[in-house]
Formats: C-alpha cells, structure tokens, sequence
C-alpha cells in the first residue's frame, strides 16, 4: 500500500505497529464472584491479525471491493474487527441503527440494496421472514463461534494490507436516525473519515493510550485509528436510554476511563446515579455530549463529579461531523444567561477546515452554481456547512442529494444541515431548531430552542417542545410538557414564564405528557413532528 492511499484501514494497522500489546477492546461477558466486571479483550496487534483473517475470509465467502455488505452485529469486538475487515478489503459496509422499526428498517434495506449479509443469526431468522425486502443479498454469513473458530484457523493469518483506496472513493453507507424524517443512508468515502479522525484527534487533543467508552456504537469505530482503548458499554443500542447508569459507573471507574461519548439523556441518567450515590469520577478527561441541545444546567451539575474533565459539545450530523464545538467553560461563564433568555444554544465556532454559513431559508432544492445570499450576523437562517467532513450524497435518493447539497458559483460544496441559527458577532454559531419544526403564526415564527428555553428553567418540567396547531403561515403556537418524574407544573405559572419573554408571551396553550416520543439513535431528539400530530387530532 503507498502513502497515497486514504483508506482508514491503514489506521488500524498502523496503531498494531506502533502500540501492537496495547489494549484494543474490552467487551463484557458477565461479572467475577466479587461483581467486578469481566471482559474479553484484544490488543491492537491481536485485532489487527483477527480484522486480517476476516478480511481473507470473507474474500472467500465472495466479498470482494466494492460489494455492500449489510452489517448486523452486536456492538463491541465482532463490529470493530468485521468493519475494519470490511475496510481491508475495500467492501463497503452498511450500518442501520436496530431500533428504528422493522418497517423503516426493510425500507432501508430495498433502497440500499446489499449483497452480502454478515450477521448474527437472528439477522438470518429475519432475511427469511422477509426474503422479499433482501432479495438482493446473494452472499450470507453468520456470525457465530463456529465463524471465530474459522478466523482463528493458520490458513487465514497471514497479514493483509488494506485496498488502495481513493479519498472520494465510498468506505461505508451510515443511516441517519431519522427523527425529523425517514432515515437515509450517507454515502461516506474515506477522504471523510480520514478527515473526520485527523479533526477528532487535534481539536479535544486526544492521545494514544487514552480509554474510551463510548455510548454510541459507531464511535468506537475511531478509536482504532486514534489509539485509544475501546470499552463496549452495558448498553442496549436499540435502547439506549434504558442503560443502568450504575454500569456504566463501575465501568468507567473500573477501566480507568478518560474519555465518553453520549447524548445528554444518558448523561442525565448518570448525574443522578452520582448525585445520590455521592461517586465522583476524577479520572475523566473529556466527556462529548451531543445528540441533542445540552442543557447548560446538566453541564454545571455533572461538572463536581468529573472535576479533572472538559466537557465538550459538538455540533454535527450523520452528513457532517465535527462542524463546531463548544465547552462548559464557555457555556456557563458566557453564553447560558443569553440561552436561558430564548437566544438559542450557542455551539461554538468552527473546527477548522470548516466553514459555516446562514442564508435565508428556502423550502426545495437550490441547484448548482448558484450566487448564495448570506446573511448578516445576528439575523436567523438556514446553517450550511462546507468543508472535508461535509459528505457528498445520499445513496439511492437523488431528489434528497438535490435537496440537500449545494455547489455554489464559486465552486465550493456545500451541505444544508436543516437546522436553524446565526452567527453572533465573534463568529461562534448559535443553533435556534430544526427547520421542519419551527412554528410560523401571522406574528411571525417560532423556534423549538428560543422557546423550549424559557420552560425548561421551570423546577417541575423536565423537558417541553414547541408545537404549531393548524396550518402554517397560520400556525397557533402550543407547548408540550414533560413533567419531572411524580411533578405536574400548574398552568398558571407556565403562562407566566411565556409572558416575561416578547417571543414566548403569545403562547397560551399547553398539553402535557409523561414521556415525549425520541430518536432511536440518541433518545434525546424529540419527536416534535409526531406531537404536532397527536395534539393536532383534538
């Protein structure tokens, strides 16, 4: 393989060369008789050998460069070692988030395509329940013990080094989650991975020898390529906010952990384990909370029981990921008075290579070559983004590529992230809402953050979102609340926190209720659109 070449494989065995004893993975298998938890583990050099045998393997099972292959395994060690093996070779793995619905799921399947599924048996259970929606896979593996047995066979040990491989040559087809519409596969190639680690690693200074646990599967896949030892959590990724917050504890405390990833629901669900266990957790560095708006009151109360770590929030999508970042540090000195006022949640400037942009919003496509109208500091559009992590297409869906991307008269790709927000007069950029989820009356519109905000400061409401009853440009605007666990916030003093602020003083209506439909990926994103729907019926 020449230095040329972009394919993230090479990271893989570049970690095995220069760290190859060094742990890889650690992935659950039960408890010792004293409940710590016990693990198999692999090395980089052990990984390395065993993505290697895999890779040849599935050479012979008829894998070949540029076969899609639908991925259905269980997070941990069989991911990590089959994705790589799947990058060696040059296939293009396709991952689907599990808990989306059957029904999303088989949709995403026909679209995509694959012709090769490498999975546990129940993923075969459900190609032969629904052979009809994966008449296109022609190869099937299993993935078993009898398949960890082959790979460990003398026949398939021989090092293999990865495909050559171009940057805009595609790597992998990751889903979205699909919470403000049907899920659709990012066409990702290399050139975007390798950008996305080389962006990961410089911004939050991560370092090799460094412990991850990262409550998001798909992101385990950097830490081959970061050096970073990879703790699967007691997680069911289907749902995730289902976790025992005491695991994910004692994982972190028994693995010496540095650095975790996970939406600010999960993070929730941890401070509240520490607040009432009284367990402080001084051996983190780095804790990423994304998947949602975090709300600045989470970052103050979770910062005493991670004393020794930053908290970051990144801003991205599926299509584009990292595009901006910020810290508690900021947030709280900075920018929470103005976020608790209704100005939005500021998610700081942008990583370099990464350029941000607001333009008016416009429902469809924009077309080619087109003279982009940006607006001026302050003024609220449409976030689009450019740069190397920016993804180019959407596989099977030329109308949502069209949608989407913009290549602009001065030659420069552009993606529209579908969100709302605008540049303050430093550049750091402020994240209003989803622009299918904002609310447009006759006095003008409404966005989720700006006004979530203001009920969110309520003691008794654990979360509320912004709804449109009606037709817009004529929506009425209501209020949907979640209440703490056994709390129910008086209308009374909800109308009076929407009067003290002019963008929320002309909402009067408001519903309640006890858990709000989320994301499968995160189960933080609200469901805002289906709750449009439920209030709207009455």
């Amino acid at each position: 393989m020449t230095g040329a070449s972009s394919n993230v494989a090479r990271f893989l065995s570049i970690s095995a060369r220069e760290n190859p004893t060094f742990t890889a993975i650690k992935a659950p298998v039960g408890r010792d008789a004293q409940g710590a938890i016990r693990y198999a583990e692999r090395c980089f050099g052990e990984l390395e050998v065993e993505a290697s045998a895999t890779a040849r393997l599935l050479m012979e099972l008829g894998i070949h460069r540029g076969t899609r292959v639908l991925l259905m395994v269980r997070p941990g060690l069989d991911l990590i070692r089959i994705t790589f093996a799947l990058f060696k070779i040059g296939a293009v793995p396709v991952v689907i988030d599990p808990g989306m619905g059957i029904r999303s799921f088989l949709a995403c399947v026909r679209r995509t395509q694959p012709e090769a599924l490498v999975g546990i048996p129940l993923a075969h259970i459900l190609g032969r329940l629904f052979w009809g929606s994966m008449r296109s896979i022609r190869i099937w593996v299993r993935v078993t013990a009898k398949f960890e047995r082959r790979i460990a066979e003398p026949v398939w040990q021989a090092p293999l080094d990865a495909a050559e491989a171009a940057a805009d040559e595609t790597a992998a087809i990751l889903f979205t989650s699909g919470s403000t519409g049907a899920p659709k596969g990012v066409c990702y190639a290399h050139g975007q991975f390798d950008a996305q680690v080389r962006m990961i690693r410089e911004h939050y200074g991560i370092e090799a020898g460094e412990v991850d646990l990262p409550m998001l599967p798909i992101f385990a896949l950097f830490n081959p390529a970061l050096g970073m030892t990879t703790v699967v959590p007691e997680i069911n990724p289907s749902r995730p906010a289902s976790v025992d917050p005491a695991k994910i504890v004692q994982a972190i405390q028994q693995n010496s952990v540095t650095n975790s990833f996970g939406s600010p629901v999960l993070w929730t669900k941890i401070l509240r384990y520490c607040q009432k266990s009284g367990v402080r957790l001084p051996g983190m560095r780095r804790i990423l909370m994304a998947g949602a708006p975090v709300p600045p009151q989470l970052m103050r109360d979770l910062q005493p029981f991670v004393p020794n770590a930053t908290i970051h929030t990144p801003y991205g999508a599926t299509e584009a990921l990292p595009v901006a970042s910020n810290d508690s540090k900021t947030i709280l000195e900075e920018t929470w008075e103005q976020t608790r006022a209704g100005a939005g949640t500021c998610v700081g400037h942008a990583l370099p290579e990464v350029q941000i942009a607001i333009i008016p919003v416009v429902e469809g496509a924009l077309g080619n070559g087109v003279e982009l109208e940006l607006l001026p500091e302050g003024e609220i559009g449409e976030i689009i983004v450019s740069g190397p992590v920016v993804t180019r297409e959407y596989d099977a869906l030329p109308e949502a590529t069209a949608a989407a991307k913009i290549l602009d008269a001065d030659g420069r790709f552009w993606h529209r992230m579908g969100d709302l927000g605008y540049l303050d007069k430093s550049g750091r950029l402020w994240f209003c809402g989803r622009k299918v989820e904002r609310v447009q009356t006759v006095d003008g519109v409404l966005y989720t953050d700006c006004c979530e905000a203001i009920f969110n400061e309520h003691s008794e409401v654990y979360r509320s979102a912004l709804i449109g009853l009606g037709t817009a440009p004529e929506q009425r605007p209501a209020i949907v609340i979640e209440p703490e666990p056994g709390k129910q916030p008086g209308l009374e003093s909800l109308r009076a926190l929407a009067a003290k602020h002019p963008h929320t003083a002309g909402i009067e209506t408001f519903f309640f209720k006890k858990v709000f439909p989320v994301d499968v990926r995160h189960n933080a994103k609200i469901h805002r659109l289906s709750l449009r729907k439920e209030f709207n019926k009455g």
